[in-house]
């Protein structure tokens, strides 16, 4: 089993760290190799995306991703910024689907910004299709306007596109999730306005038709987010586009207590993928070691079960995470008066120790 560990910028560093030590506890024989990503990468190669990595990842079983990016590469060209090279990871090894749970631990329920009413017992999972979308059609680019409210103006464009293979076999992984799950998939779209939303609300109809024992309703994409505040349990199963599952995954994260807490799967048709949290680098507090590396290690929980065939290895981190939560431990962002505030090493220590039956009560 090989793992490409690409830990990137900002807290990537710190956050990967603590997943590996979690990895390394486990009777489980790994390669693990790293390498350069984002802003780093374009330091030592002038590229975010050093053929080095592109080809470490396409040989490895598994990617285990840090974040990338920095306030300080802002004003480079487009092509050159850090965020380029989880875009081209994405299409380079064509990880078309995008796995986002939102749970919320029974000892979370006050970290979230609802109503515990509103969140206990919270299980969503939100499939976000990754290698179309208006992130990655043409043509794009900057222009002088030809025509519109304000010819000659300067202007900038972007596509929105989408073909019924993409959004049939996205439709597949949703139903097969739903299948395993609560049996019921709700596809978010914006039919009403975009032709490219219509055509992807036909194909899913015409994919949940194979699927007859799983429940299929369409919303539009504000009302989902508004359904998603006011009664997110009502959810199971949440398939839609790249920019709208973007989003949409951005705001259960809150959900579940503090985005701090959301892993990520992005698979391909073959089962490799690239494992990481849905939190981005956080350069304002990089090196402070506050960082809540538990969404990093949960995801490489979801490395072991999905990629790397090792459900009962997954299992044994989940449930250390869980047990290192009922102990009290909370880095700043889970923070709760009457709990114990602890750093990004020893939270990652800490799920080590209750893998290993050593956890105390802090």
């Amino acid at each position: 089993m090989k793992i490409a560990v690409l830990p990137g910028d900002g807290i990537g560093t710190e956050i990967v760290a603590e997943a590996v030590k979690v990895l390394q506890a486990l009777d489980l024989k790994f390669e693990m190799e790293s390498a350069l990503v984002g802003g780093a990468a374009y330091d030592a190669h002038g590229h975010p995306l050093p053929d080095a990595t592109l080809k470490l990842a396409r040989e490895s079983d598994a990617i285990l991703f840090g974040a990338v990016g920095d306030w300080k590469y802002d004003k480079l060209d487009r092509p050159l910024r850090p965020e380029q090279a989880i875009l081209g990871l994405r299409k380079n090894l064509g990880l078309f689907a995008n796995f986002r749970p939102a749970i919320c631990y029974a000892e979370l329920v006050g970290a979230s910004s609802l109503k515990p009413e509103l969140v206990s017992g919270l299980d969503i999972l939100i499939i976000r299709e990754l290698t179309g979308d208006i992130y990655f059609g043409q043509p794009r680019g900057r222009r002088v306007s030809p025509d519109g409210n304000f010819p000659g103006a300067e202007e900038a464009f972007d596509t929105m596109r989408y073909t019924r293979p993409e959004i049939e076999r996205i439709g597949h992984v949703a139903f097969q999730a739903a299948r395993k799950r609560g049996k019921r998939v709700t596809s978010v779209d914006k039919a009403n306005v975009l032709e490219t939303f219509q055509l992807w609300k036909d194909v899913m109809t015409e994919v949940g038709k194979e699927y007859p024992d799983v429940a299929l309703d369409h919303m539009y994409v504000d009302n989902a987010a508004m359904q998603l505040v006011k009664a997110p349990k009502k959810f199971d199963v949440v398939v839609t586009g790249n920019m709208f599952g973007d989003i949409l995954s951005d705001a259960a994260a809150m959900l579940t207590g503090s985005i701090g807490m959301l892993p990520s799967a992005s698979l391909n048709a073959s089962n490799q993928g690239l494992y990481e949290p849905s939190h981005g680098s956080a350069p304002d507090i990089a090196g402070k070691g506050v960082a809540n590396p538990l969404a990093t290690i949960l995801s490489a929980a979801m490395m072991l079960r999905f990629s790397l065939n090792q459900p009962s290895a997954a299992d044994r981190i989940e449930s250390a995470v869980q047990s290192v939560l009922a102990c009290g431990l909370r880095t700043p962002d889970i923070w709760s008066e009457g709990t114990n505030k602890v750093g990004t090493r020893e939270m990652g220590d800490a799920v080590v120790a209750a893998m290993t039956k050593k956890t105390t009560k802090g």
